[in-house]
């Protein structure tokens, strides 16, 4: 079943359908992100022959070869031989027929050549692309897919349509499991976050506890397995670990990180933080109002689940292997696993906001993100990481993952305590709580509950 992914299944099925411009498609997006299964959705729709071809780890001759095989297997005829991909679209171009062509992992053949010969060579073939030839290169390899769209390459703006294949945010991939509670789908997207592949591996008939028992702490689970052998492949040797481990459950100042990993090659460092930043292992943030002060700029692990990984499992396999799964969750996460999903809480709250937005439920929103504050009364300071901005004017949220209503004394007792907060120039004052409330909402804030955060009824 198809999940998901509204938005680039429409761009995609218009633009196979459009017969109006060439059309010649990069998807891009890390592995098992749900690229194939975007493409082989949309391709359904398609009125003509699909050929799929996924590029390997050979030379660009063997590549070439296999290509030319599978779209000899794709229109049912014996293998035919051309002499380049050129001349493989002027024999396409002769057929009486629609043709979808889907070069996979375009990387791989990429690499066969010096830098930009391979690119150069795909230009000329999608400049002079037949009228009845689609074409889709699709790669996993962020970094490699993104030299593509720089001006320097040959391919630059030759693309009719560019798609960016992210995991599902906490909206989509409450869409795995629409019987969990709202506190166990904040839960379960905290641990397990947005990867189709991950997702749809999860029995949501066993509890989180069993679930983490079964696929993250063996050594041979499905999902840490996943993680060490596909999330952290293409990086492994590129990037200091340790890194990630400091990262943890938490974010870092650029001087944190590098006092810890205690590198006096702060050049190295620099370019280790480079990679993880460009293949999205790692985000910069800053708070909404001091942005561009980069004393204020911080590190964190985008994804939920590595984040999981690299604060409670990598470095204890020996651990976990001599006490037991069981044993671990209870010594390890079992009493901080509420504090580490609280903390997720923010950040989902934070993407509630952005859907919000393009609905137009806040037509007045002109931000949103974290905020820091200096109080020079007591001379401390601190950030608050779920706050909108209208005009001057910024809206802090308090998030809290209750498993019950929260009361009125309770906000109001949150708001006296941030109203006590000098240098804190907030006008108002909002609460995000999975277990709803207590009380009538008079407008003296904003509540959003868990039925509002899952945009159910």
């Amino acid at each position: 079943m198809f999940i998901g992914r509204e938005k680039e299944l429409r761009q995609l099925t218009a633009e196979l359908s459009s017969w109006k411009r060439r059309t010649a498609v990069l998807v891009y997006g890390k592995r098992r992100v749900g690229k194939t299964t975007l493409l082989r959705e949309a391709a359904k729709s398609f009125d003509g022959t699909v050929i799929n071809h996924m590029c390997v780890t050979s030379t660009f001759e063997g590549n070439l070869e296999l290509i030319y095989r599978s779209v000899s297997e794709g229109l049912g005829l014996p293998d035919i031989r051309f002499g380049s991909l050129s001349e493989m679209m002027d024999y396409l171009k002769t057929l009486d027929k629609k043709i979808l062509l889907i070069i996979d992992e375009y990387p791989y053949l990429k690499q066969t050549k010096k830098k930009n010969e391979v690119d150069s060579y795909m230009q000329a073939v999608i400049d002079k692309l037949p009228e009845n030839v689609k074409l889709i290169l699709c790669g996993s390899y962020i970094t490699v897919m993104k030299e593509l769209l720089e001006e320097g390459d040959p391919l630059f703006g030759r693309f009719s349509l560019i798609q960016h294949i992210r995991d599902f945010d906490y909206l989509d991939a409450a869409k795995f499991y629409p019987e969990l509670s709202v506190r166990d789908k904040v839960a379960f997207y905290a641990v397990f976050g947005g990867s189709p592949y991950v997702l749809e591996n999860l029995d949501t008939s066993r509890t989180l506890r069993e679930n983490i028992e079964h696929l993250l702490l063996p050594e041979t689970g499905l999902v840490r397995s996943h993680i060490e052998n596909v999330m952290l492949r293409e990086i492994q040797k590129t990037f200091d670990a340790r890194i990630l481990e400091i990262l943890g459950n938490g974010k870092n100042r650029y001087s944190e990180i590098r006092d810890k990993i205690a590198n006096s090659e702060t050049g190295l460092l620099d370019k280790q933080l480079k990679i993880l930043l460009d293949m999205e292992t790692i985000q910069k943030t800053e708070p909404i109002n001091r942005r561009n002060d980069k004393k204020k700029q911080f590190y964190e692990i985008v994804d939920n689940l590595m984040r999981f990984y690299f604060t409670f499992i990598f470095g204890k396999a020996g651990t976990i292997a001599r006490i037991g799964e069981e044993q671990f969750y209870s010594r390890n996460i079992d009493a901080v696993l509420e504090q580490f999903v609280s903390r997720r809480l923010e950040g989902i709250a934070l993407q509630y906001f952005h859907r919000a937005a393009l609905l137009g439920k806040y037509p007045n929103m002109d931000d949103f993100g974290s905020y820091w504050y200096d109080d020079p009364i007591t001379k401390t300071n601190g950030e608050f990481d779920c706050v909108i901005r209208r005009g001057e004017q910024y809206d802090l949220y308090e998030c809290k993952y209750f498993d019950r209503p929260m009361t009125l004394a309770e906000c109001r007792q949150e708001k006296a305590q941030l109203d006590s907060i000098r240098g804190l120039a907030v006008s108002g004052v909002g609460f995000v709580c999975t277990g709803g409330f207590a009380f009538e909402n008079t407008g003296e804030y904003e509540l959003i509950d868990g039925r509002t955060l899952y945009f159910t009824a």
